[in-house]
């Protein structure tokens, strides 16, 4: 008999059943003959009671015990995946020599906890910032580079740190009440546009402040373009100094073009600062920086992009198939809206939506039940993500916290 000593217990195995699998450990251990290779496959050796000692979880060699005599490596549900794989490798053992119907759901557990530790990694990196105070030390105004840092990205470092991000809050929802504001018919006389366009440069100069606090602070430029943040940052601030590049533009052509080329010309820069202006409204998404749940939203969708593009695929299939539906039905019916199959695509939009505007209703009792069919679907159809997505984010928000909280 061969007398192992696992972490304290003693098992004893039969030499030839051992040697029935020569490529594990304990097979080798059976058909070594030289005494020093036997030492090298095990932890210690006593003399006096002829057993080999191996310093490994006892509890999981019960089932590699088992497997040498039974020829079965049974895998129990309790059990840590990455613990038992690393057991099983060290003496040598395939996952392939358990029963199936194990390997399946120990498989699938390995990919849940897989896919739980990337997510785990992916929300810490969502939440640890591009640079830390480690990474200043012995760079070019290191110490006060640090400060802006702790000022402008660390808000609970102090209590200055707190008001300028609270600031930064406040001056994103006063720059998308003014640009609100600024289309309200009332506000387009001369004295409301003249303080609008206060505003809105108070805002650029608040904003571009703090980009550039923040590109200074950085201890790598490459990284600091690289990140999202800083790029809805610089999106927030570029429509005012383009808008303001364009109107000089305007201005010379002016000056120097003839009259019919100067109100086409107008007539072009017009729509592109409109398209500009527009932009502003990204500067919402400024929010993002100190808001824990428009992380946890933005981090939801990035996970469940496949279920995302899963539904959009379902709905543009509904949309297509009952647009044809509804004008094949309804398309000999004097004075309707169907048709042809693009006007359908509207209604079909808005009634697997849910929403029903009723802009464009069905006359036949056909074209009714073919509507009927639609809103069922869409029913069905916006009910099945709705679940996935809320726990997930309810999750992930709670995960996020936690962290957040801890750091």
């Amino acid at each position: 008999l061969l007398n192992i000593n696992v972490g304290g217990k003693v098992f004893q195995i039969a030499y030839k059943v051992a040697a029935r699998y020569p490529i594990t450990r304990l097979g080798k251990l059976a058909l070594y003959t030289d005494p020093m290779k036997k030492l090298q496959l095990c932890d210690d050796y006593s003399v006096q009671k002829n057993e080999y000692f191996f310093d490994r979880d006892p509890s999981i060699f019960h089932y590699i015990f088992h497997f040498y005599r039974s020829g079965v490596l049974w895998v129990m549900d309790e059990m840590c995946p990455s613990n038992f794989v690393e057991e099983i490798e060290y003496w040598g053992i395939h996952l392939k020599y358990s029963q199936r119907c194990c390997r399946i759901l120990f498989e699938e557990k390995q990919d849940e906890l897989s896919e739980y530790l990337k997510i785990q990694k992916e929300l810490e990196a969502e939440l640890e910032p591009l640079d830390s105070a480690e990474h200043f030390e012995g760079k070019f105004l290191g110490r006060f580079r640090k400060m802006i840092w702790n000022l402008i990205e660390n808000p609970y470092s102090s209590v200055p740190a707190k008001i300028i991000a609270v600031m930064s809050s406040v001056f994103v929802l006063i720059s998308i009440v003014g640009m609100t504001l600024s289309t309200v018919e009332e506000m387009k006389h001369k004295t409301g546009k003249m303080w609008m366009e206060q505003l809105e440069v108070i805002c650029a100069i608040f904003f571009t402040s703090e980009y550039l606090m923040r590109l200074i602070s950085s201890s790598s430029f490459k990284n600091f373009l690289r990140a999202a943040f800083n790029a809805v940052d610089l999106v927030a601030i570029l429509p005012f100094y383009i808008q303001i590049l364009f109107e000089n533009l305007d201005e010379g052509d002016m000056l120097y073009h003839e009259e019919l080329h100067k109100v086409e010309n107008v007539s072009k820069l017009g729509k592109v600062l409109k398209l500009i202006k527009l932009m502003r409204i990204f500067r919402i998404l400024k929010l993002a920086r100190h808001s824990t749940g428009l992380r946890a939203f933005g981090f939801t969708i990035r996970q469940c992009y496949q279920q995302v593009c899963c539904l959009l695929l379902f709905i543009a299939m509904g949309v297509f198939t009952f647009s044809a539906l509804m004008h094949s039905v309804e398309h000999d019916v004097p004075g309707t809206n169907f048709t042809s199959i693009p006007y359908a695509w509207w209604w079909a939009a808005v009634s697997l939506s849910t929403v029903g505007y009723g802009d464009t209703v069905p006359d036949t009792v056909l074209g009714r039940m073919v509507a009927f069919g639609c809103i069922s679907f869409g029913i069905i159809l916006n009910g099945m993500p709705i679940s996935i997505l809320y726990n997930k984010f309810s999750d992930y928000y709670a995960k996020l916290k936690a962290h957040e909280n801890e750091t």
